[in-house]
């Protein structure tokens, strides 16, 4: 930008004393600096912003290998080859279920949000939550569709419910544990992907489980950081316990198939 006389002397009258040369130079090269720093930005900015995922499972992005060690060590037991064999024979039921988790999941973020107003960082968290559940939502819709599979009704599981049942009810704890639970679950969801995934003779299903991988993986550690964002104390302690009523869900004999059932009876 050219700053002239005129405007020099509109807006500073002891202008003249400035080398009109130095101020030209220096403004050219703030201009210069400027806009070298805004080409970075939108670099950075480009490089950060992932790809658009596509509700068409056909469109997805390449599955990126995860490093699912994290997600083992947080789990208190491994999903058993039982449920697995379980599992892949009766895939549809298990590919309904897990419609179901998506819309559970979308539905208990959005009533979180109503009810836990004060905290912009478990807003801005839950929001971001609820686009990527109803975005596998739509996905897994998708893939019932592709494959001519009906909806059918389907009864809720224990295991949700099975954790629930010990959540202290008073605030914030109350909260604390609901949080904690949701890592539990986002953790099993992803354990049981990878299980799927390495086993299931349709490529493209095992490709659309491999891609939500990263996403699962990640879930798990958001929900214990907000938790632990909001209690003054550690909850490691919550934390150890609802990782043995969890595991105790996963390893004992379950009546109904879903898809974190235990295992089958």
């Amino acid at each position: 930008m050219t700053i002239n006389q005129q405007d020099l002397a509109t807006l500073q009258p002891t202008a003249n004393t400035i080398d009109n040369d130095s101020v030209e130079k220096k403004s050219i090269e703030e201009n210069i600096s400027q806009t070298v720093n805004n080409s970075a930005e939108a670099d950075l900015i480009e490089k950060e912003l992932p790809e658009e995922d596509s509700i068409d499972i056909m469109h997805l992005r390449t599955p990126i290998k995860v490093d699912l060690s994290p997600v083992y060590n947080f789990l208190g037991a491994r999903t058993t080859q039982a449920w697995v064999d379980a599992a892949i024979e009766n895939l549809p039921m298990i590919i309904q279920d897990h419609a179901n988790c998506e819309k559970k999941a979308a539905g208990t973020a959005m009533n979180l949000i109503f009810r836990y107003e004060f905290s912009y960082d478990l807003q801005r968290k839950l929001a971001q939550l609820i686009r990527e559940e109803m975005l596998h939502y739509e996905q897994v819709l998708g893939i019932m569709n592709e494959r001519g599979q009906e909806w059918k009704y389907l009864s809720a599981g224990r295991y949700a419910k099975g954790m629930l049942k010990h959540k202290r009810t008073y605030e914030p704890a109350a909260m604390v544990d609901v949080l904690i639970i949701g890592a539990f679950i986002e953790a099993r969801s992803c354990e049981r992907f990878a299980a799927l995934a390495e086993v299931i003779n349709d490529e493209r299903l095992a490709k659309y489980y491999r891609y939500l991988l990263k996403s699962e993986s990640r879930h798990f550690e958001d929900y214990l950081a907000l938790a632990q964002s909001l209690s003054d104390e550690n909850i490691d302690e919550r934390v150890a316990f609802f990782k043995e009523v969890e595991a105790e869900l996963i390893s004992s004999p379950d009546a109904e198939l879903r898809f974190h059932s235990g295992t089958p009876a």
